[in-house]
Protein backbone atom coordinates (compact mmCIF):
# COMPACT_ATOMS: atom_id res chain seq x y z
CA UNK A 1 0.00 0.00 0.00
CA UNK A 2 1.35 3.41 -0.98
CA UNK A 3 1.47 6.23 1.54
CA UNK A 4 0.58 9.29 -0.56
CA UNK A 5 1.31 12.89 0.42
CA UNK A 6 -0.93 15.48 -1.23
CA UNK A 7 0.44 19.02 -0.88
CA UNK A 8 -1.75 22.04 -1.54
CA UNK A 9 -4.62 19.93 -0.27
CA UNK A 10 -6.90 22.92 0.41
CA UNK A 11 -6.82 24.16 -3.18
CA UNK A 12 -9.07 23.29 -6.11
CA UNK A 13 -7.22 20.17 -7.23
CA UNK A 14 -6.37 19.22 -3.64
CA UNK A 15 -10.04 19.16 -2.67
CA UNK A 16 -10.99 17.16 -5.77
CA UNK A 17 -8.22 14.67 -4.94
CA UNK A 18 -9.64 14.41 -1.40
CA UNK A 19 -13.09 13.64 -2.80
CA UNK A 20 -11.79 10.97 -5.16
CA UNK A 21 -9.46 9.47 -2.56
CA UNK A 22 -12.50 8.14 -0.70
CA UNK A 23 -12.79 5.52 -3.45
CA UNK A 24 -9.19 4.38 -2.89
CA UNK A 25 -9.00 4.12 0.91
CA UNK A 26 -8.51 0.35 0.74
CA UNK A 27 -5.59 0.75 -1.67
CA UNK A 28 -3.71 3.86 -0.52
CA UNK A 29 -3.13 5.79 2.70
CA UNK A 30 -3.41 9.55 2.23
CA UNK A 31 -1.71 12.44 4.01
CA UNK A 32 -3.11 15.91 3.27
CA UNK A 33 -1.11 19.06 3.89
CA UNK A 34 -1.27 22.74 3.06
CA UNK A 35 1.13 25.44 4.18
CA UNK A 36 -0.12 25.31 7.79
CA UNK A 37 0.80 21.62 8.09
CA UNK A 38 3.89 21.55 5.87
CA UNK A 39 5.83 24.43 4.37
CA UNK A 40 7.27 22.93 1.19
CA UNK A 41 9.74 25.80 0.85
CA UNK A 42 11.42 24.29 3.95
CA UNK A 43 13.57 21.37 2.78
CA UNK A 44 14.29 20.14 6.32
CA UNK A 45 10.58 20.08 7.20
CA UNK A 46 9.81 18.06 4.06
CA UNK A 47 12.52 15.51 4.82
CA UNK A 48 11.24 15.05 8.36
CA UNK A 49 7.62 14.68 7.23
CA UNK A 50 8.56 12.09 4.59
CA UNK A 51 10.51 9.98 7.08
CA UNK A 52 7.97 10.22 9.91
CA UNK A 53 5.06 9.21 7.68
CA UNK A 54 6.84 6.69 5.41
CA UNK A 55 5.70 8.49 2.25
CA UNK A 56 6.03 6.65 -1.08
CA UNK A 57 4.33 9.09 -3.48
CA UNK A 58 4.02 12.89 -3.50
CA UNK A 59 1.26 14.64 -5.45
CA UNK A 60 2.17 18.32 -5.53
CA UNK A 61 -0.99 20.36 -6.01
CA UNK A 62 0.51 23.47 -4.39
CA UNK A 63 1.34 26.50 -6.52
CA UNK A 64 1.50 30.28 -6.70
CA UNK A 65 -1.26 30.94 -9.25
CA UNK A 66 -1.91 34.71 -9.01
CA UNK A 67 -0.78 35.36 -12.58
CA UNK A 68 -0.92 39.17 -12.59
CA UNK A 69 0.30 39.56 -9.01
CA UNK A 70 3.37 37.47 -9.86
CA UNK A 71 4.63 40.23 -12.15
CA UNK A 72 5.35 42.33 -9.03
CA UNK A 73 5.92 39.41 -6.64
CA UNK A 74 8.46 37.36 -8.54
CA UNK A 75 10.39 36.32 -5.43
CA UNK A 76 7.42 34.60 -3.80
CA UNK A 77 6.22 33.10 -7.08
CA UNK A 78 9.68 31.63 -7.67
CA UNK A 79 9.91 30.38 -4.07
CA UNK A 80 6.67 28.40 -4.34
CA UNK A 81 6.72 27.40 -8.02
CA UNK A 82 10.41 26.53 -8.25
CA UNK A 83 12.31 26.36 -4.96
CA UNK A 84 9.59 24.35 -3.21
CA UNK A 85 9.23 22.05 -6.21
CA UNK A 86 12.97 21.50 -6.22
CA UNK A 87 12.81 20.57 -2.53
CA UNK A 88 10.14 17.95 -3.26
CA UNK A 89 12.12 16.60 -6.21
CA UNK A 90 15.33 16.29 -4.19
CA UNK A 91 13.63 14.39 -1.39
CA UNK A 92 11.90 12.18 -3.97
CA UNK A 93 15.31 11.35 -5.47
CA UNK A 94 16.90 10.84 -2.05
CA UNK A 95 14.33 8.28 -0.87
CA UNK A 96 13.29 6.92 -4.31
CA UNK A 97 9.75 8.31 -4.06
CA UNK A 98 7.51 9.10 -7.03
CA UNK A 99 6.50 12.72 -7.64
CA UNK A 100 3.43 14.03 -9.47
CA UNK A 101 3.59 17.73 -10.28
CA UNK A 102 1.03 20.01 -11.91
CA UNK A 103 2.29 22.59 -14.39
CA UNK A 104 0.63 24.95 -16.83
CA UNK A 105 -0.03 26.09 -20.39
CA UNK A 106 1.76 29.34 -19.45
CA UNK A 107 5.13 27.66 -20.01
CA UNK A 108 4.40 28.12 -23.74
CA UNK A 109 4.26 31.37 -25.67
CA UNK A 110 0.84 30.50 -27.08
CA UNK A 111 1.88 31.80 -30.51
CA UNK A 112 1.60 28.45 -32.28
CA UNK A 113 -1.45 27.68 -34.42
CA UNK A 114 -1.25 23.95 -33.61
CA UNK A 115 -2.06 22.24 -30.31
CA UNK A 116 0.89 22.06 -27.93
CA UNK A 117 2.58 18.66 -27.68
CA UNK A 118 4.60 17.52 -24.69
CA UNK A 119 7.95 17.90 -26.46
CA UNK A 120 7.28 21.42 -27.79
CA UNK A 121 9.85 24.01 -26.73
CA UNK A 122 8.61 26.17 -23.81
CA UNK A 123 8.80 29.96 -24.16
CA UNK A 124 6.91 31.65 -21.31
CA UNK A 125 5.89 35.30 -21.61
CA UNK A 126 5.09 35.97 -17.95
CA UNK A 127 6.72 35.68 -14.54
CA UNK A 128 4.18 33.04 -13.59
CA UNK A 129 5.00 30.97 -16.67
CA UNK A 130 8.74 31.38 -16.11
CA UNK A 131 8.54 30.24 -12.49
CA UNK A 132 6.44 27.21 -13.43
CA UNK A 133 8.95 26.29 -16.14
CA UNK A 134 11.75 26.64 -13.59
CA UNK A 135 9.87 24.17 -11.39
CA UNK A 136 9.64 21.67 -14.25
CA UNK A 137 13.38 21.95 -14.85
CA UNK A 138 14.16 21.53 -11.15
CA UNK A 139 12.37 18.17 -11.28
CA UNK A 140 14.25 17.07 -14.39
CA UNK A 141 17.60 18.13 -12.95
CA UNK A 142 16.99 16.22 -9.71
CA UNK A 143 16.83 12.89 -11.52
CA UNK A 144 13.82 11.75 -9.50
CA UNK A 145 11.01 9.62 -10.91
CA UNK A 146 8.20 12.00 -11.81
CA UNK A 147 5.17 12.78 -13.93
CA UNK A 148 4.56 16.42 -14.82
CA UNK A 149 1.04 17.21 -16.02
CA UNK A 150 0.52 20.52 -17.77
CA UNK A 151 -3.05 21.75 -17.58
CA UNK A 152 -5.04 24.86 -18.52
CA UNK A 153 -7.97 27.02 -17.39
CA UNK A 154 -8.51 25.03 -14.17
CA UNK A 155 -11.85 25.38 -12.36
CA UNK A 156 -14.00 23.45 -9.89
CA UNK A 157 -16.67 23.86 -7.25
CA UNK A 158 -13.88 24.77 -4.80
CA UNK A 159 -11.85 27.92 -4.19
CA UNK A 160 -11.68 30.91 -6.51
CA UNK A 161 -11.80 30.40 -10.25
CA UNK A 162 -13.16 31.83 -13.50
CA UNK A 163 -16.42 29.87 -13.43
CA UNK A 164 -17.36 31.00 -9.93
CA UNK A 165 -16.35 34.58 -10.72
CA UNK A 166 -18.49 34.64 -13.88
CA UNK A 167 -21.48 33.21 -12.02
CA UNK A 168 -21.14 35.91 -9.36
CA UNK A 169 -20.65 38.75 -11.85
CA UNK A 170 -23.42 37.42 -14.07
CA UNK A 171 -25.84 37.63 -11.16
CA UNK A 172 -24.73 41.17 -10.29
CA UNK A 173 -24.47 42.80 -13.72
CA UNK A 174 -26.44 43.16 -16.92
CA UNK A 175 -23.37 43.17 -19.20
CA UNK A 176 -19.85 41.74 -19.18
CA UNK A 177 -16.96 42.17 -21.64
CA UNK A 178 -14.79 39.09 -22.17
CA UNK A 179 -11.86 38.49 -24.53
CA UNK A 180 -12.54 36.38 -27.61
CA UNK A 181 -9.04 36.03 -29.08
CA UNK A 182 -7.51 33.75 -26.45
CA UNK A 183 -8.41 30.10 -26.94
CA UNK A 184 -7.79 26.98 -24.92
CA UNK A 185 -9.27 24.02 -23.13
CA UNK A 186 -11.08 24.46 -19.81
CA UNK A 187 -10.10 21.82 -17.26
CA UNK A 188 -12.38 20.56 -14.51
CA UNK A 189 -10.16 19.73 -11.52
CA UNK A 190 -12.24 16.63 -10.77
CA UNK A 191 -11.35 15.21 -14.20
CA UNK A 192 -7.69 16.03 -13.64
CA UNK A 193 -7.83 14.19 -10.29
CA UNK A 194 -9.19 11.08 -12.07
CA UNK A 195 -6.32 11.16 -14.56
CA UNK A 196 -3.77 11.42 -11.75
CA UNK A 197 -5.21 8.34 -10.03
CA UNK A 198 -5.21 6.42 -13.32
CA UNK A 199 -1.55 7.32 -13.95
CA UNK A 200 -0.75 6.37 -10.37
CA UNK A 201 -1.59 2.75 -11.22
CA UNK A 202 1.34 2.53 -13.66
CA UNK A 203 4.19 4.32 -11.89
CA UNK A 204 6.12 1.24 -10.78
CA UNK A 205 7.82 0.83 -14.15
CA UNK A 206 8.58 4.49 -14.77
CA UNK A 207 11.97 6.21 -14.48
CA UNK A 208 13.04 9.80 -15.11
CA UNK A 209 10.50 12.53 -15.91
CA UNK A 210 7.41 11.94 -18.04
CA UNK A 211 5.32 14.84 -19.38
CA UNK A 212 1.60 14.83 -20.13
CA UNK A 213 -0.89 17.44 -21.29
CA UNK A 214 -4.42 17.38 -19.93
CA UNK A 215 -7.55 19.48 -20.42
CA UNK A 216 -11.14 18.62 -21.17
CA UNK A 217 -11.96 17.75 -24.78
CA UNK A 218 -12.82 20.62 -27.10
CA UNK A 219 -11.60 24.17 -27.64
CA UNK A 220 -13.19 27.52 -26.86
CA UNK A 221 -12.38 31.17 -26.21
CA UNK A 222 -12.87 32.89 -22.86
CA UNK A 223 -15.91 34.52 -24.51
CA UNK A 224 -17.36 31.13 -25.49
CA UNK A 225 -16.64 29.82 -22.00
CA UNK A 226 -18.40 32.80 -20.41
CA UNK A 227 -21.45 32.46 -22.67
CA UNK A 228 -21.76 28.79 -21.68
CA UNK A 229 -21.48 29.68 -17.97
CA UNK A 230 -24.32 32.21 -18.25
CA UNK A 231 -26.47 29.79 -20.22
CA UNK A 232 -25.95 26.85 -17.84
CA UNK A 233 -26.25 29.07 -14.78
CA UNK A 234 -29.61 30.43 -15.96
CA UNK A 235 -28.30 34.00 -15.97
CA UNK A 236 -29.50 36.78 -18.28
CA UNK A 237 -26.24 38.75 -18.26
CA UNK A 238 -25.18 39.74 -21.78
CA UNK A 239 -21.59 38.83 -22.66
CA UNK A 240 -19.80 41.04 -25.19
CA UNK A 241 -16.78 39.75 -27.13
CA UNK A 242 -13.73 42.01 -27.10
CA UNK A 243 -10.09 41.68 -28.24
CA UNK A 244 -7.32 41.29 -25.65
CA UNK A 245 -6.12 44.80 -26.52
CA UNK A 246 -9.28 46.20 -24.90
CA UNK A 247 -8.71 44.25 -21.67
CA UNK A 248 -5.11 44.97 -20.70
CA UNK A 249 -3.62 42.72 -18.03
CA UNK A 250 -0.28 43.01 -16.26
CA UNK A 251 0.82 39.51 -17.32
CA UNK A 252 0.75 38.43 -20.95
CA UNK A 253 -1.60 35.51 -21.60
CA UNK A 254 -0.97 32.82 -24.22
CA UNK A 255 -3.13 33.45 -27.28
CA UNK A 256 -3.52 29.70 -27.71
CA UNK A 257 -3.50 27.26 -24.81
CA UNK A 258 -4.79 24.32 -26.82
CA UNK A 259 -3.19 20.97 -25.92
CA UNK A 260 -2.69 17.83 -27.98
CA UNK A 261 -4.24 15.15 -25.74
CA UNK A 262 -3.21 12.08 -27.74
CA UNK A 263 -0.47 10.92 -25.36
CA UNK A 264 -2.55 10.96 -22.18
CA UNK A 265 -5.50 9.30 -23.88
CA UNK A 266 -3.27 6.56 -25.29
CA UNK A 267 -1.39 5.89 -22.05
CA UNK A 268 -4.43 5.94 -19.73
CA UNK A 269 -7.10 4.56 -22.06
CA UNK A 270 -9.47 7.12 -20.59
CA UNK A 271 -12.25 8.93 -22.40
CA UNK A 272 -11.82 12.61 -21.56
CA UNK A 273 -15.11 14.47 -20.97
CA UNK A 274 -16.13 17.33 -23.28
CA UNK A 275 -15.64 20.71 -21.61
CA UNK A 276 -19.32 21.67 -21.74
CA UNK A 277 -20.34 18.42 -20.03
CA UNK A 278 -17.91 18.93 -17.15
CA UNK A 279 -18.89 22.60 -16.87
CA UNK A 280 -22.56 21.69 -16.53
CA UNK A 281 -21.72 19.11 -13.89
CA UNK A 282 -19.78 21.73 -11.89
CA UNK A 283 -22.47 24.41 -12.15
CA UNK A 284 -25.08 21.90 -11.00
CA UNK A 285 -22.91 21.06 -7.98
CA UNK A 286 -22.54 24.76 -7.15
CA UNK A 287 -26.27 25.35 -7.40
CA UNK A 288 -26.98 22.41 -5.09
CA UNK A 289 -24.85 23.95 -2.32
Amino acid sequence: MYNILITGANGQLGNCLRDLAKEYQDKYCFFYTDVAELDITDAVAIDKYIINNHINVIINAAAYTAVDKAEDDEENAYRINCTAVGNLAKVAKKYDLFLFHISTDYVFSGDSSKPHEENDTPAPKSVYGSTKLAGERAIQESGCRAIIIRTSWLYSEYGNNFVKTMLRLGAERENLRVVCDQIGGPTYAGDLAKVIFRLLEGISGLSGTEFYHFANEGVCSWFDFSKAIMEMGGLRCRVEAIPSSEYPAKARRPASSVFNLCKIKTDTGMEIPYWRDSLLLTINKLQEK
